[in-house]
């Protein structure tokens, strides 16, 4: 499992995680597409803007290994800001390949786009 170096660990000030500390000796968990209703608490919509900040920060539009990231919270984000860069891709692999999806993160999260 690769591990992000200078990637924050949480959302500053909460227990919000955003990356592991080791690998599950069971395999990676499934990431898996995650429904963001509308009426989320403010903290949970500040994690998920949060963590995409940090995610735009260290990598960019580049294509990312999944590594020691969170798959819940990586969960919240995928299939919309964050996708698959290869094909076939396995959700439930830390080598998995994932990009950010600009066009789409920048309508959802324009506060880390500065917009």
């Amino acid at each position: 499992m690769d591990k992000h170096r200078g990637f924050p660990g949480r959302l500053p000030g909460t227990d919000y995680q955003f990356v592991l500390r080791r690998a599950n000796k069971n395999g990676a968990t499934e990431i898996t597409e995650r429904v963001r209703y509308p009426d989320r608490r403010p903290p949970d919509k500040r994690a998920d803007a949060g963590f995409m900040q940090a995610l735009w920060e260290h990598f960019g539009e580049e294509p990312f290994v999944r590594g020691n990231l969170d798959a819940g919270r990586l969960s919240w984000l995928f299939g919309r800001e964050v996708i698959p860069a290869e094909d076939p891709f396995d959700p439930a692999d830390y080598e998995a390949m994932l990009r950010i999806d600009v066009a789409v993160a920048e309508v959802s999260f324009p506060e880390v786009f500065g917009k």
